[in-house]
């Protein structure tokens, strides 16, 4: 009130103009309180009789003022500049309840006016950062961001970034920038980037550092070419020649990978060695001739010199005189009937050595077997079955010429015409997809396969393969070409897809593809992750692809990003299993991607091995597919009666284990297979039987139910779990089964089998079965494959290049339903070639053409280039 009152209006000063409102000369601004330092905020207005502070709608006490009166030169209007000082316990007296603020009144004759508010804050800067940098190994050109988030603060703290303390200037380096969020990004990480990074907060009142972050830039190695093949080790007889490579291309930096694979290669080589000529015997002395001399002579053919070797030193003829005989001399013109004679024996001779040639050529000629074919068969499409295999006391599985693509390869057998099927396939605008005519040509060998355990038998003598299994029901094997092909483990969902000039022309691979039982390899699991395919093996590990082959198996996972992280291994040759791929994530390596489908997943790998599918679960919504399938005896000469349950992973080669196992045991399938989803919620698998006729059939189970524990389902490692449901009926003349069998997880939703069987002889669900081993395991060349070769390389050449109008690969992809995996089909030489090999890996043998015709068709209509390939 004591302001208020001090306030009232005054007479205007001497000068002052009546019709004048003051104006604000210099107005109040935000200030901020730092630590205990009061601030101050002033103000200055004219024409002006008084002027007082107000903050937070309250006057400021006339004493706090500060007051200061001149005049306007420029008017002689009078000039009042007005200060106060604002506490930091002013200040937090309203703190919580509004921001702390004040404003200037100035009084004139004419009336009041008032200045802007000026904001008064306590300014300060937390210690801890809300998001600091973390340390990371990256590849080299690899990006990498830096976040950090600082500490809260008033004002706002201002953000750099020290690499090893120094200040990064990214105007100085275009290689660097920082975002609106605070955060550092390298676009392409350089060795030089191999620093230690701090993030440093900072405004008026303080500055914080936060913790250092070790950034290190690797470089993977990679291979040099090969030198060129050595001399053979030997200078004469059977040695060595080898050739090498450094991983110098680049060489590894800072802890990155070294190179897979050999650094140095032998091959066997055979030098002959040199003989030195020798002299024959001398031959006896000739007549005495004419001019009392006579000879004799030898010849250097015991032995003759080859190889190198020298030739014979000294005369090859010996003349003497033989005057101490008798000289017997010749009569006129018996010198020149001598010359003619010899002439004519000459003639003789050389007619004869070409009649001679002539006939061992043709002999020759006619005792070379019609079958024979030589390599250069291949490049017109034809094909091997087989080849005859390695011996099996080789070394290595891959025997590597110098230059296999000269040498020439022989098979033992005969060209046999195919017939295709009668029916031809028709585009709407031409015969883009149509065969190669009427009829194919499979090279066949004559001489009977290798047999499964000879194979197996030359693979464990290898230290990698000592662990594939002894048998060979659950392998397949084939010797392929650059023509590729496809190895398939039949009724097991598994195939491995050799995409033509996968393998470089002039060589030859023995191929094989396993399927592992879960006893037999030593997959090590953590936490919750679990087993969501097949352990599968498809090899050996040194064969040099040059495209992707794709490695196709089933898996049981009800997969979504918010629920699993799955992630797709590999075991080394030392046995160790890594993680070679993240689904879901841009793959940080070329050599692998995975397409995961509903119920299978296809690999595209450069380097074949051993590879699973492994999970784990984000949250307790994961869900496992679970194959639910009873089975109980075929025959039941006594009272006792079991039906057992499997719960297994629902994919096709444990179900064809399982089957297996039961037609050893005697078991017949009792109702249809069920699919039960396993959530990963922690509670086990309970079972129970129901509904029996009480006067027919008991139960001789104890307990109302039977569990299985959630851990032996959920690790995914004990393929054949099972309870077993021991029943009693009353007579021997009892022959039908009704009953129902539930299966739930705790606190879960379950399933219910109602069976009504005929133990005698129902055989209702025995066409459901799996059947025995049906189809070929290996299928090598044009046969392989849906797509024929030539109309193949068509669609390729059409469709890599970018078209018009985006008619190009990436329209094929879209029309496939492939689109979403366009970054990895265009990391790659071949688009095109990419998406036809996953189509033939998804598709065979039961794909349709047409569909894939239709397809291609319309991707041609919206390119006239394509468009007139297809017409032709």
């Amino acid at each position: 009130t004591g302001a208020q009152q001090s306030a009232t209006v005054a007479n205007p000063a001497s000068g002052a103009s009546p019709d004048l409102l003051p104006h604000f000369q210099l107005e109040p601004e935000d200030v901020y309180i730092v630590k205990n330092k009061a601030v101050s905020l002033a103000c200055r207005a004219t024409p002006a009789t008084q002027i007082y502070f107000k903050c937070n709608g309250e006057w400021v006490h006339q004493g706090d003022h500060v007051t200061q009166h001149s005049t306007d030169r420029s008017t002689g209007l009078p000039v009042m500049e007005v200060r106060i000082e604002v506490t930091r316990q002013q200040v937090e007296k309203i703190f919580g309840l509004e921001e702390y603020w004040c404003q200037c009144v100035a009084w004139s004759s004419s009336g009041t006016t008032k200045s802007q508010k000026a904001f008064v804050r306590i300014a300060y800067l937390r210690k801890n950062f809300e998001q600091e940098p973390t340390a990371r190994e990256v590849s080299i050109e690899q990006g990498i961001v830096l976040p950090c988030r600082p500490p809260e603060g008033v004002p706002p703290a201002e953000v750099e970034w020290l690499r090893n303390e120094e200040l990064v200037d990214p105007e100085l380096d275009a290689n660097v920038y920082v975002t609106p969020e605070h955060s550092l990004v390298l676009r392409q990480a350089r060795l030089a980037d191999t620093a230690n990074y701090t993030c440093v907060a900072k405004n008026i009142v303080a500055r914080r550092r936060s913790a250092s972050a070790a950034i290190t830039v690797y470089v993977n190695g990679g291979w040099s070419t090969w030198t060129q093949w050595s001399g053979c080790s030997t200078s004469c007889g059977r040695g060595w020649q080898k050739r090498s490579r450094t991983c110098t291309n680049p060489t590894p930096l800072n802890g990155g990978a070294f190179c897979e694979g050999q650094n140095v290669q032998k091959t066997a080589c055979t030098t002959l060695c040199p003989v030195d000529g020798a002299w024959s015997e001398w031959s006896k002395w000739s007549e005495c001739g004419a001019e009392c001399t006579h000879w004799r002579s030898r010849e250097c053919s015991e032995p003759a010199p080859r190889n190198g070797g020298q030739d014979c030193h000294g005369p090859e003829l010996d003349t003497r005189n033989c005057t101490s005989e008798l000289c017997t001399h010749a009569a006129p013109g018996t010198e020149d009937v001598a010359l003619y004679v010899g002439l004519v024996a000459v003639a003789v001779c050389l007619v004869l050595l070409l009649l001679v040639g002539v006939l061992v050529y043709c002999r020759k000629k006619g005792g070379l077997d019609a079958d024979v074919a030589d390599s250069s068969i291949l490049t017109a499409g034809f094909q091997p079955v087989s080849i005859k295999p390695s011996k099996a006391d080789n070394p290595s599985l891959l025997t590597i010429q110098p230059d296999l693509s000269t040498t020439t390869m022989t098979y033992q057998g005969s060209l046999c015409p195919r017939q295709d099927g009668p029916a031809k396939l028709q585009l709407p605008n031409g015969h883009l997809l149509s065969p190669l005519g009427a009829g194919r040509h499979t090279l066949h060998h004559s001489s009977p396969a290798a047999e499964g355990a000879d194979f197996v038998a030359r693979l464990s003598t290898q230290s990698y393969f000592r662990s594939l299994p002894r048998g060979t029901n659950n392998m397949a094997y084939g010797t392929f070409n650059f023509l590729g092909g496809r190895l398939m483990i039949p009724n097991t969902g598994i195939s491995l897809l050799i995409p033509p000039d996968a393998i470089p022309r002039g060589k030859i691979y023995e191929v094989y593809l396993t399927l592992h039982k879960q006893e037999e390899v030593r997959l090590p699991l953590a936490g919750c992750q679990t087993l969501l395919s097949p352990i599968v093996s498809c090899g050996p590990p040194g064969v040099l692809l040059t495209r992707p082959a794709i490695l196709a198996m089933g898996h049981c996972v009800e997969a979504s990003a918010e629920n699993w992280s799955i992630r797709l291994k590999k075991q080394s040759c030392e046995g160790t299993w890594e993680d070679v791929l993240q689904l879901g994530t841009e793959p940080c390596t070329e050599l692998y991607y995975c397409q995961l489908e509903a119920q299978a997943c296809y690999v595209f790998t450069e380097q074949l091995g051993r590879f699973a599918l492994v999970g784990e679960s984000l949250s307790m919504a994961a869900s496992k597919r679970l194959k639910l399938v009873l089975f109980a005896p075929a025959a039941c000469p006594s009272l006792e009666y079991n039906i057992r349950v499997y719960c297994l992973s629902d994919t096709q080669d444990v179900l064809k284990e399982v089957i297996q196992l039961e037609k050893q045991l005697g078991g017949q399938l009792i109702g249809a297979p069920r699919v039960l989803h396993f959530k990963d919620s922690y509670h086990n698998l309970r079972l129970s039987i129901h509904d029996m006729p009480s006067s027919l059939w008991k139960s001789k189970l104890l307990a109302s139910y039977q569990e299985i524990p959630f851990y032996h389902i959920w690790s995914g490692l004990q393929p054949f779990l099972h309870c077993t449901f021991t029943l009693e009926r009353m007579s021997t003349s009892t022959c039908e089964l009704a009953c129902k069998i539930w299966v739930w997880q705790v606190e879960g939703d379950g399933q219910s089998f109602t069976v009504n069987f005929n133990i005698a002889k129902d055989t209702r669900f025995s066409d459901w079965l799996v059947p025995d081993e049906v189809g070929t395991p290996a299928l090598v060349g044009p046969s392989a494959f849906k797509i024929p070769f030539l109309i193949r390389q068509k669609i390729i050449s059409s469709l890599d290049p970018p078209g018009t109008r985006g008619a190009d690969w990436r329209t094929l992809a879209q029309k496939l339903n492939l689109d979403s995996h366009l970054s990895f089909f265009a990391s790659k030489a071949s688009p095109t070639a990419m998406i036809l090999n996953l189509w033939e890996a998804r598709h065979f043998p039961n794909g349709n053409l047409s569909q894939l015709a239709a397809a291609v068709a319309e991707v041609g209509k919206q390119d006239s280039a394509l468009f007139s390939e297809a017409e032709c």
